[in-house]
């Protein structure tokens, strides 16, 4: 097998073998924790301008299924500690590495990965690039920043999606990079969902008279996107609203909030988080996604909230 680097952008190197496109691939490297869902993962528009970085020892190993597709793959790089290489699933279509390669993805395998992310978590996340041999400058490297990836992730055009059986309501999805899940939770429960551009203006969303405004996940800076918080400024208190992971961010410094990138991202399906009106902890998928895909499905319940909200009924 081919022989490949990864070489973070403080100059450490690690040496493995390559897996999927041949190439460079720069990115922001993140890691995540999910055990299962590395379809889900690859395929979320939120990873876009990063490099995925798999804690799972084995990644692959039921192939590719692509029905549990989130979206477009984004993502800049990919780094496992082993890959499958004869996958074994009834619902597979072919092998993860083929996978790769078709969306001209770069991957290493073989490396460390315990190592790579013990060193982000103590000393934050870094770039990285997956290539054949240690550059000799690493300014490119060092200078990299995820800049523009709204735009990239999100539809360009207007898209209606029908309810599931008798249509209740009617739902406009703000899509910065929106993963399918979100509108498939709608939909089966009575909602018509239609999915804008990142930046259409608020008077166009408030002229489809829908009955709430779902705010989507995507990738990057929330501050960067400034035409877009602006809209959302005009949006707030005029209908119910539900904003995930991105969404969430953009409509808290709508409001006024701040953000701050934290040291590492939280990523995976196994973080807790607690419910301050009740006291209970649900497991759930980061950065928050109640809609998880390949799972846990803890809170789910936030959509009924959401429902309850259109239908004047309290959001508590």
């Amino acid at each position: 097998m081919k022989k490949a680097y990864l070489v973070l952008s403080d100059g450490r190197a690690f040496e493995g073998v390559r897996i999927g496109a041949e190439g460079e691939g720069l990115g922001e490297l993140v890691f995540t924790t999910g055990m299962t869902g590395y379809l889900e993962t690859l395929t979320d528009p939120s990873y876009a301008g990063q490099i995925i970085l798999h804690t799972f020892p084995l990644i692959g190993n039921y192939g590719v299924i692509p029905a549990d597709f989130e979206g477009e793959c984004r993502a800049k790089g990919y780094v496992v500690r082993e890959l499958c290489g004869t996958p074994s699933n009834f619902r597979s279509e072919y092998p993860l590495d083929h996978f790769l390669k078709e969306h001209n993805i770069p991957g290493i395998a073989g490396v460390d990965t315990r190592c790579l992310t013990r060193i982000l978590r103590e000393e934050g996340v870094m770039n990285a690039v997956i290539c054949d041999e240690p550059p000799a400058d690493l300014t490119p490297l060092r200078s990299y920043q995820v800049r523009g990836v709204v735009a990239e992730a999100s539809c360009k055009t207007p898209q209606s999606f029908p309810a599931e059986g008798k249509e209740r309501y009617h739902v406009a999805l703000m899509d910065y990079g929106a993963k399918h899940h979100i509108v498939e939770n709608l939909q089966m429960r009575g909602c018509r969902v239609t999915e804008l551009p990142h930046d259409t203006p608020a008077e166009d969303v408030l002229a489809l008279h829908p009955d709430g405004l779902m705010l989507s996940n995507g990738p990057g800076d929330p501050k960067e996107n400034v035409y877009e918080i602006e809209q959302l400024k005009k949006l707030m208190g005029k209908l119910p609203v539900f904003g995930i992971c991105l969404g969430h961010q953009l409509a808290a410094l709508a409001l006024g909030g701040e953000t701050v990138k934290l040291k590492y991202g939280h990523r995976g399906a196994n973080q807790p988080v607690k419910d301050l009106k009740t006291g209970r902890c649900f497991i759930t998928s980061q950065q928050f996604h109640p809609e998880a895909s390949a799972g846990p499905h803890d809170t789910g319940f936030l959509f009924d909230r959401f429902v309850s909200m259109m239908g004047g009924e309290d959001d508590a």
